[in-house]
């Protein structure tokens, strides 16, 4: 048994896909069928149910993947060590980001870290709250940006960069936007145009729409925050944004309107998993992020 095999295991027991893994790994797929097959020799147990339809976990295969969690996690977290001692300078940070905030809200602190750090890679990934915290959980990125800070966690460290309340963004041509400020009740006939279900204030706008005796009328749900301006520019329904974002609105035919009762926040916080080794690199930009952002 090598690390080998207990890494082509569990990306097939994580895509329950041997052609999945094979294009994750850039491996052939006869050679991750091949490791497998070893694998199950050595252990004497059979690992999948396989099936010209289905991939499915055995009961060993379960047990397995538990443990080969474990083994990966610190055989990386040992190379991520060595790496340290033999050059400090190099190295690479995996950060997820929600589109609703994007690179530009960081740009100011990746700019100064690059200046201490140049031979550090910082690699982006723009996805939802929900799949940053599954991706610093699994260990495929180092470090989250996420807009619903958990208050207790077992899994990550957190420290909170930004809470933000969230404003209506509306056409001018529509009769909200003479308003000084609204009240959720006041969107009880409005088209919303959100984020998908996969970001943290969807669930939030949907929850306290109800609260007030409505579900909202979605005509859209997107990932992208620039997509959404775009649509309530062609005046396809209104948006709530967080007031950074609304208030720098350069669309002339947009209003940003405060409301009495700011319910909803937008919460900026950073975690890092717990109990797991971290890369000099990695802990210099939590350092700095702390420094340079925290409330």
């Amino acid at each position: 048994m090598d690390i080998r095999q207990l890494e082509y295991f569990s990306e097939v027991a994580k895509n329950l896909s041997f052609t999945k893994a094979a294009t994750t790994l850039h491996v052939s797929q006869p050679s991750i069928s091949k490791a497998i097959q070893n694998l199950e020799g050595e252990l004497g147990v059979p690992l999948f149910y396989r099936s010209p339809k289905q991939l499915e976990l055995t009961d060993a295969g379960k047990a397995v993947l538990i443990n080969a969690k474990h083994v990966l996690e610190a055989f990386h977290n040992l190379s991520s060590e060595l790496t340290d001692m033999m050059d400090l300078k190099k190295g690479e940070i995996r950060i997820g980001i929600p589109p609703i905030i994007g690179a530009a809200f960081f740009s100011t602190l990746i700019s100064h870290f690059k200046e201490s750090y140049p031979l550090v890679d910082l690699i982006l990934t723009e996805v939802g709250t929900k799949k940053i915290r599954e991706g610093v959980d699994d260990g495929s990125l180092d470090i989250g940006l996420v807009c619903s800070i958990p208050v207790q966690s077992e899994n990550f460290h957190v420290i909170t960069l930004l809470d933000d309340p969230l404003m209506l963004v509306a056409h001018s041509e529509n009769p909200l936007s003479s308003k000084p400020f609204v009240h959720y009740k006041d969107l009880e006939e409005e088209s919303f145009i959100l984020y998908r279900k996969d970001f943290s204030l969807h669930d939030k706008i949907i929850e306290t729409c109800t609260k007030h005796g409505y579900y909202p009328s979605v005509v859209c749900e997107t990932s992208q925050k620039d997509f959404i301006i775009e649509m309530v520019s062609a005046k396809l329904g209104i948006a709530l944004l967080p007031s950074k974002i609304a208030m720098n609105i350069t669309e002339q035919h947009l209003v940003s309107i405060p409301f009495k009762q700011p319910e909803i926040n937008l919460e900026l916080g950073m975690i890092w998993k717990k109990n797991k080794y971290l890369s000099f690199a990695v802990r210099e930009f939590i350092e700095l992020s702390r420094n340079k952002l925290a409330l």
